[in-house]
C-alpha cells in the first residue's frame, strides 16, 4: 500500500517546516515590495534627504490601478512629489522634532491644521456625477418638513459675534445627510469682498460636524474659530462643487482653530 523504505525515513515534520520559513520569507518580501508604491522613498524631514536606492528584493514593479470612473493611476516608488506650503519652523535641527507655526498659526497649516494632499476633484457617485452639492444644485432633495430649515440663520463664532448667515446647504447625495453650510459672510467679517458676478457677500463652507445648532435662538455657533477668522476659510475655486483637496483644506481650517483660534488654547488647562 505504501513504500516503507521512503515513509519510514522521511521527516514530514522538516518538510512542513521548511515549506512553511519559505513561504512565509516569501510573504514578507512581497508585501514589503507592495508597500512601497507609495511615500517612497523616504525623506529626511530635517535635511530634505532622500533614502538611498532599495534593493531588488524590496523595490515594487510599477502598476497601474484602474479606478472606479475609468481612470487610472500607476503607483511605483518615485521621488515626485509636491513640496508642502507651510509657514512653521522647527524646534531644533532633527528629524522628529515639532514644528512651532510663524506669524498666524490659523495660515500656518501645521498642527490640527494641517491636511493631505488629495485629488482635485469632487468625491463621485458610483454613477458619476458629484456626490456633495448644494440644494441650489441638487434640487431633487429637500428639508423635511419635521426639521427645521437653517437657511437664514444668523451664524456665530466662539466669541460670540456674528458671523454671517447660512445661505444654503450642502448634502451627500448618496448618504442622505448635510455634510456643509453655506455661509454667506457679513462685510465687516468679509472686508467688503464679494463672489464675482454674484452680488452676494463672500460665502464659504462650515462641515456640519463643526456646527452647534441652536434651534431656539435660530442660529448656528461655531466653537472652533472666531467670527472674524471665517474670512479666511479656504475658498472653492467653483462655487458650486467642492473637490476632495478643498473638503480636506476647510476641514483642516476650523481643526486647527481648536488649538490656535486664541492664544489663550495654546497654553495648558493646569
Amino acid at each position: 500500500m505504501y513504500n516503507r523504505e521512503f515513509f519510514g525515513t522521511f521527516d514530514v515534520t522538516s518538510l512542513v517546516l521548511t515549506a512553511f520559513v519559505l513561504f512565509f520569507g516569501g510573504l514578507i518580501i512581497y508585501l514589503r515590495r507592495e508597500d512601497r508604491r507609495e511615500g517612497y522613498p523616504l525623506e529626511d524631514d530635517a535635511s530634505g534627504r532622500l533614502e538611498p536606492a532599495s534593493s531588488f528584493l524590496f523595490t515594487a514593479e510599477p502598476k497601474r490601478f484602474i479606478r472606479g470612473h475609468g481612470d487610472s493611476v500607476v503607483q511605483k516608488p518615485n521621488a515626485d512629489r509636491e513640496t508642502p506650503v507651510y509657514s512653521a519652523g522647527r524646534r531644533a535641527n532633527v528629524s522628529g522634532t515639532p514644528l512651532s507655526p510663524i506669524g498666524d498659526a490659523m495660515l500656518a497649516k501645521v498642527g490640527p491644521g494641517a491636511f493631505a494632499q488629495r485629488a482635485r476633484t469632487p468625491d463621485m457617485l458610483f454613477h458619476g456625477g458629484p456626490k456633495i452639492l448644494p440644494l441650489r444644485i441638487a434640487t431633487e432633495y429637500s428639508i423635511d418638513g419635521a426639521t427645521s430649515d437653517p437657511r437664514g440663520w444668523t451664524v456665530v463664532g466662539a466669541d460670540g459675534a456674528a458671523a454671517g448667515v447660512i445661505s444654503d446647504i450642502w448634502v451627500d447625495k448618496a448618504e442622505y445627510l448635510i455634510r456643509y453650510l453655506e455661509v454667506e459672510l457679513a462685510p465687516s467679517v468679509s472686508g467688503g469682498l464679494s463672489v464675482v458676478g454674484s452680488g452676494s457677500g463672500k460665502r464659504v463652507l462650515l462641515p456640519m460636524t463643526m456646527a452647534v445648532v441652536e434651534k431656539s435662538k435660530r442660529k448656528v455657533r461655531v466653537d472652533a474659530i472666531l467670527a472674524s477668522q471665517f474670512a479666511n476659510v479656504p475658498a472653492l475655486e467653483n462655487p458650486d462643487q467642492v473637490t476632495l483637496d478643498e473638503e480636506e483644506r476647510v476641514c483642516a481650517y476650523y481643526g486647527g482653530g481648536f488649538l490656535y483660534a486664541t492664544p489663550e488654547r495654546l497654553e495648558p488647562l493646569i
